[in-house]
């Protein structure tokens, strides 16, 4: 992939949706993009149907939250009116929202989301798991955007938590339209490569290097507990806007019940994260 020329964003209610928008519609910019989506997805409720007095029973159908609707729609339209790039408005019928977004991103090169924030009741309709789910079953990479926090820019300086993985080989794949634009690449490792040192025939520099992409790599000797953790700081230290990794490098239901680095990083990111399974 040489750049994101279809993109796919979830809208909701939350007033974070308008930052999401804003950093897909520049990434939407700088990869020249043929297509934007904004794809509202909400999880339907039963709304009763009007009917005479007399029917007894009462029928309910489902539908999303009108005032959500309006409140997405309205961010969509005011960044719309703010022009290029030209976008398109999709909704889905009263599905469930994973299951919509992750048939809508097989025809598209990056899904766009955002951090669920537990405080925010305007996300009540959005899935608990609606990050990971939609990663784990669409197969797409997805850049996922932190609910607080300003980002003016992503993928000048990306830090990639790397391992000779299936999840980290699709995500630095999925990312090279991004590192080829970056001003500084790093990559963390730990334990030995099944290939041996970083610049041996596999290793990771070499192999950004073919793709014109210098990477500064880091190799430690045990990957620690709290990996998550360490590599929050480390983006932290230094001063990264992009964090780019495999997502779910176990099986999932290990994962859920003993945590995991990818459940930590979505619960604590405080940067812009390029997943991919």
């Amino acid at each position: 992939m040489d750049s994101y020329r279809s993109i796919l964003v979830h809208m909701d209610a939350s007033p974070r949706c308008a930052t999401r928008l804003a950093l897909a519609r520049q990434l939407a910019r700088e990869h020249d993009a043929a297509a934007l989506l904004a794809m509202l997805a909400l999880e339907p409720h039963p709304v009763p149907e009007p009917l005479p007095m007399d029917m007894g029973v009462p029928v309910f159908r489902s539908d999303v939250d009108r005032d959500h609707r309006r409140r997405a729609r309205d961010t969509f339209d005011l960044a719309l009116a703010s022009g290029d790039p030209a976008m398109a408005w999709v909704e889905l019928p009263a599905v469930s929202p994973v299951w919509g977004m992750v048939q809508a991103s097989h025809y598209v090169d990056m899904v766009v989301l955002g951090q669920r924030d537990p405080d925010d009741a305007l996300t009540a309709d959005v899935p608990r798991d609606f990050v990971e789910s939609v990663v784990m079953e669409s197969g797409k990479p997805a850049l996922v955007i932190p609910h607080a926090g300003r980002f003016d820019s992503i993928g000048r300086n990306v830090l990639i938590a790397w391992k000779p993985s299936r999840e980290c080989a699709h995500a630095v794949e999925a990312a090279v339209p991004l590192l080829q634009q970056a001003r500084r690449v790093h990559a963390v490792s730990w334990g030995e490569d099944s290939f041996g040192p970083a610049e041996t025939t596999f290793g990771i520099a070499r192999a950004l290097r073919w793709h014109g992409v210098e990477c500064t790599e880091h190799r430690y000797a045990e990957e620690p507990e709290d990996l998550g953790e360490m590599l929050l700081s480390g983006a932290a230290t230094e001063g990264s806007d992009l964090l780019v990794m495999g997502c779910y490098g176990h099986h999932r239901l290990r994962e859920l019940l003993l945590g995991g680095t990818t459940r930590t990083i979505l619960r604590s990111m405080t940067l812009p994260v390029l997943l991919a399974h």
